[in-house]
């Protein structure tokens, strides 16, 4: 058998380099796989390091000279410290932080990713929620409604986010909201109230909830935000309280001063006088507590306020949760306000990260298992190795651009983005066959022409299948998105790359 002594063609060459910046987009350089630390990922602001200058995204070194390789010496290391007035000196790959901390640091970290691809929540795990306004709106304010809902999950402290406006194929609006590590119980409980905030003297309201009427919503912060006791209940279970404080504007606490300015304090509990009428809070129209009012507050123009709540639970720990869980809520809605439409849930699922990783893994198995079997196949027909290795090696160059370009435009890939990776791959080794059955048919023509032949076939057939998938960008309000967007990436890597590549590498095999 004759060696194969192949010429690098200037498309040879253009696959070879985008193969080289396909690799470095997909492990970075230095490659992220080699580098030691954990990833910062998320930082409650006001917070001591964000005050000093740590953000989202920088990797943590050290901690006290001890060095961290990943999140088992992240925890094993802060469980040891003893908080108290401690001094930390902690490192990262952009500088040095030391300050006293009487509590852990506020921050949430995890092991370096070993790539740059982005993963979808699909493989992540978490929910998934697909809403839509109860009324119809303009772009601007499908944009001032997402910003509303960001601004409540961030406050809230989740992180993972992803929410988007998308369309289905009747041109319905919807919201599409994704959540990683979350239940949709709980991304359910964010989205199907509307949150609206009022706390009211009589029928009089004093304040809402947003920036408007609260200047400043004390949370995570033990000396202005606590659960202050927890008691058996008579009914059974325990019954807990909490309390926080807030800040009002000017306006909100002239309201307040007028409301209370004519109210009689005749109302007597214990050693203390109260004014005749409660501050009640009413969240979505419910009274969710009252207030007394001190006599020392009548007419007075008071700017800061506590609130209080309660949770229960069939055991202390539950009602503790709950109560935690209900504080979070009514501070979230001080601070970012009602939505300013109600939604409604179309669809809501959830997806399970160890699900997701097994699916990945034997989808890719099966992929490249059915790319081996076809290279076989390949060999047994035309009796060739260098064209079933041309076929396999080609196949994977597709997958390997695909996944670099996804990890440069930084697109999240989910199961149907990872569906549409197959598709590819099964359109990829069709094309590479008419390629080589149009260079061994048809002897009357020169290897040249046939070889062109086979490529107007292939350009024929891309541009059909490009715009069959466009309206897979809208179906199903977009949750098909992720296979359209990639199978549409690959097929154009297989027609203006790959495609020419390999009919070089044909035109070599068959020339020898």
């Amino acid at each position: 058998m004759a060696k194969l002594k192949l010429k690098l063609t200037w498309k040879l060459w253009i696959l070879i380099i985008l193969l080289f910046l396909s690799i470095l987009a997909i492990f970075g350089f230095p490659p992220t796989f080699l580098e030691k630390g954990v990833l910062v990922e998320s930082i409650e602001q006001n917070s001591t390091l964000f005050d000093l200058g740590m953000r989202q995204g920088d990797i943590l070194k050290s901690i006290n000279n001890h060095q961290i390789e990943n999140l088992a010496d992240y925890t094993n290391i802060i469980t040891e410290l003893n908080f108290d007035k401690t001094k930390l000196i902690i490192n990262t790959n952009k500088q040095e932080y030391i300050d006293l901390f009487d509590n852990p640091p506020k921050i949430t970290v995890s092991n370096i990713p070993k790539t740059k691809i982005k993963t979808g929540l699909d493989i992540q795990g978490g929910a998934r929620a697909l809403v839509s306004p109860d009324e119809k709106l303009t772009s601007n304010q499908m944009q001032d409604l997402i910003s509303v809902i960001e601004n409540r999950f961030n406050v809230y402290g989740l992180k993972e986010v992803n929410i988007k406006p998308v369309t289905d194929l009747s041109g319905n609006k919807y919201i599409l909201i994704e959540i990683a590590g979350t239940t949709p119980t709980d991304l359910k409980d964010l989205i199907s109230e509307q949150g609206k905030f009022e706390a009211r003297i009589g029928k009089e309201v004093v304040f809402i909830g947003g920036e408007k009427d609260i200047t400043y919503v004390c949370q995570r912060d033990a000396t202005c935000s606590r659960i202050e006791f927890c008691n058996p209940s008579q009914e059974g279970g325990y019954f807990c309280r909490f309390s926080f404080e807030i800040a009002l504007s000017d306006s909100a606490s002239e309201t307040h001063a007028k409301l209370t300015k004519n109210l009689k304090a005749n109302v007597t509990s214990g050693t203390q006088v109260y004014l005749e009428k409660p501050l009640d809070l009413y969240l979505d129209e419910t009274l969710v507590d009252s207030l007394l009012i001190s006599e020392n507050l009548k007419g007075r123009a008071e700017t800061k306020i506590s609130i209080q709540g309660s949770g229960t639970g069939p055991t202390e720990k539950e009602a503790i949760k709950d109560t935690q869980k209900q504080m979070n809520k009514l501070q979230t809605i001080l601070k970012t306000g009602s939505l300013p439409h109600k939604l409604e849930i179309v669809k809501l699922d959830t997806i399970s990260p160890v699900l997701g990783a097994q699916f990945i893994y034997f989808i890719f198995l099966a992929g490249l298992s059915a790319v081996f079997v076809v290279s076989i196949i390949i060999f047994v027909r035309y009796k060739k190795i260098k064209s079933s290795l041309a076929v396999l090696l080609t196949s994977l160059s597709e997958v390997i651009i695909i996944l670099g370009i996804a990890a440069i435009i930084k697109w999240n890939l989910d199961l149907p983005s990872i569906a549409g990776i197959l598709a590819v791959i099964g359109t990829g080794v069709d094309q590479q066959i008419v390629i080589l059955d149009e260079s061994r048919l048809n002897k009357l023509l020169s290897l040249k022409q046939r070889i062109k032949r086979a490529i107007f076939i292939l350009i024929g057939s891309y541009f059909t299948t490009f715009a069959a998938l466009i309206p897979l960008f809208y179906a199903g309000a977009g949750i098909l998105k992720g296979f359209a967007f990639t199978t549409m990436i690959g097929i154009t890597v297989g027609v203006l790359i790959t495609r020419p590549a390999f009919a070089d590498i044909v035109r070599k095999i068959e020339k020898d």
